[in-house]
């Protein structure tokens, strides 16, 4: 049967590439008029000032006509040669899609479970990306090598079950499979060239008034550019729409074959649409290729909804899939509601550190052994004159104003001379920038109270902690998968201590953050040596948290990053 599934899967594949032709043929004909359009405007134009039987070549009706052939041919094969060959490429890297981490575990079982399915249907190979964002949502491409490829979004992951994510996968590789995804993304890469031109000719908000002061700037003379883009992009996202509308409810039907799990599939969707389905910035044209479309909320069954709208509605697809239990669908909105309680329940209560070690609620003194004063033979000339110091060679190859032609004094040999002229410093800039620890003494411990970081897992991902301090260092690419996921609750003590922060610290918190790095230590990044700089999480939460601009990392103090939890949860 897989090797039916395979043969079919290419045969389709090579059906769609020869149906694209007629895609082709469309896009010839829509050049050919737009092109004669705009040959038909400049000939009126220039009408009005020169006589046109002054050019012969302009008057001959036939050649007018393989001229403008001739133009639309080359766009249309410039075109169609961008949307086929770069358009998954694309689409990849404007969503920020990349592959699964295999140390995280959400990722590999997302990785393992798509190469299940992929065994079970007889493709040669699937790859798979993850997008990361809290959105629910998926989609399927197929890349200019023709391999298939699936993606999901973080949400997704954190938000399904085992079996509503394999419901999902066989709901895109039913897409692959049946020839969607090839002929829906070709539409798709072509609707956002017209797209580009729209946002590239749309006038800034500044130039659209009337009145403008004498001698000024008209940035908004492109709008016969802006209006035809604008036309030509809605022409071809209601291609798309009417092409992949009713291609959802078939993909459901086969990916119930696959998964033999219709509530699975019907409660993904049911989710993807109520919760959160859009996926950011991102041009709505590509809309047709996911499971739910980013604009999903408010959906209806309307003649305008039906000729806009890239997906059929919720309910009607969800009534579809119920019945193949059967079952209300009334039953798959309980389903959710009662998955969603007892994973709720599942949680494990996550107490705060202080309530662990209540010992060592009180700031912990750094070893003497690192922190001494041994190692502090360097002084420095600053902008005004004056030497500082002493200092350590990590701190003063992270001093704001240092650079290699920095007045410089080795305090021990009694030796003044710029700063790259001293062989110590030259081996700790070539260091520094090949991110290797300055002091190894350092290297992998605690920038609080310097205890060796031990390897752990925090919801699913890989993370360095104290055990004696709490503290974690984590990389700022994967904390909005911990910030997603909701493996842990919270203890009365961590969310008495998150509503404190709130109440004390962001109704005011460039007052408090200046406190803060005023008063706060100096701290190095365990893994690269670079100093760590005070810096609040992001402008939505600002948490303060000690960031590495070198190596990305992220420290967070004891209880520091389930507060962000908390605030972020409760929002």
């Amino acid at each position: 049967m897989t090797k039916d599934l395979a043969r079919n899967f290419y045969e389709v594949q090579r059906t769609q590439w020869q149906k694209s032709l007629l895609l082709f043929l469309i896009l010839v004909v829509f050049y050919f008029l737009a092109v004669g359009f705009v040959v038909f405007i400049f000939l009126a134009g220039l009408g009005l000032f020169v006589p046109i039987e002054s050019f012969p070549l302009l008057t001959n009706f036939r050649t007018l006509m393989w001229i403008s052939f001739g133009l639309a041919l080359l766009i249309a094969v410039f075109h169609f040669y961008d949307a086929r060959r770069f358009g998954a490429a694309f689409i990849r890297k404007r969503l920020q899609a990349q592959p699964p981490a295999r140390e995280d575990r959400y990722h590999l079982q997302f990785a393992n479970t798509v190469e299940e399915m992929r065994i079970a249907s007889g493709l040669p190979k699937v790859n798979a990306y993850i997008i990361p964002a809290y959105a629910i949502n998926s989609m399927a491409l197929i890349e200019s090598d023709k391999t298939p490829s699936i993606i999901v979004t973080e949400g997704l992951l954190a938000d399904f079950t085992r079996d509503e994510l394999i419901a999902v996968i066989a709901h895109e590789l039913a897409h692959i499979i049946r020839g969607d995804t090839f002929y829906v993304m070709l539409v798709c890469s072509l609707a956002s060239f017209f797209e580009k031109l729209r946002q590239a000719a749309e006038p800034e908000k500044h130039t659209l008034t009337l009145k403008t002061r004498p001698g000024q700037e008209y940035r908004g003379g492109q709008i016969l550019l802006f209006l035809g883009a604008s036309l030509s992009g809605l022409f071809m996202h209601l291609l798309s729409t009417l092409i992949s509308r009713e291609r959802e409810i078939l993909a459901d039907a086969a990916a119930v074959e696959f998964s033999r799990n219709p509530g699975a599939l019907a409660r993904a969707i049911y989710k993807a649409h109520v919760k959160n389905s859009f996926v950011g910035d991102f041009n709505l044209t590509y809309s047709p290729l996911f499971i739910v479309a980013p604009e999903s909320k408010g959906e209806s069954d309307s003649l305008l909804s039906r000729i806009f709208n890239s997906h059929p509605p919720l309910m009607k697809r969800i009534k579809l899939l119920a019945d193949m239990i059967p079952a209300p669908p009334a039953k798959i909105i309980q389903d959710v509601l009662q998955i969603q309680r007892q994973r709720d329940q599942a949680r494990e209560t996550l107490p705060s550190h202080s309530e662990i070690r209540p010992q060592n609620v009180s700031a912990v003194e750094p070893a003497a052994d690192i922190d001494s004063e041994e190692g502090k033979i360097w002084s420095v000339c600053n902008s005004k004159g004056k030497w500082e110091g002493p200092f350590n060679l990590e701190e003063v190859l992270t001093l704001q104003f240092f650079t290699p032609k920095l007045r410089t004094k080795n305090l021990q040999e009694n030796i003044t001379a710029q700063a790259h002229e001293f062989p110590q410093i030259r081996t700790g800039l070539r260091d520094l920038y090949s991110l290797k620890p300055l002091n190894p003494a350092r290297h992998n411990r605690c920038p609080r109270c310097r205890n060796p970081l031990t390897d752990n897992f925090y919801e699913g991902v890989g993370l360095k902690v104290c055990s004696k301090c709490g503290g974690k260092l984590i990389d700022s690419g994967v904390i909005d998968r911990i910030i997603t996921r909701k493996e842990v609750a919270f203890s009365e003590n961590l969310q008495k201590k998150a509503q404190d922060f709130k109440d004390n610290f962001m109704w005011n918190p460039i007052h408090t953050m200046k406190m803060d790095m005023k008063n706060s230590t100096p701290i190095f990044c365990p893994n690269c040596g670079h100093k760590m700089l005070p810096r609040p999480y992001n402008y939505h939460y600002v948490v303060p948290v000690d960031k590495c601009l070198s190596c990305h990392k992220i420290w967070f103090d004891r209880d520091e990053l389930e507060v962000l939890q908390i605030l972020i949860e409760e929002r």
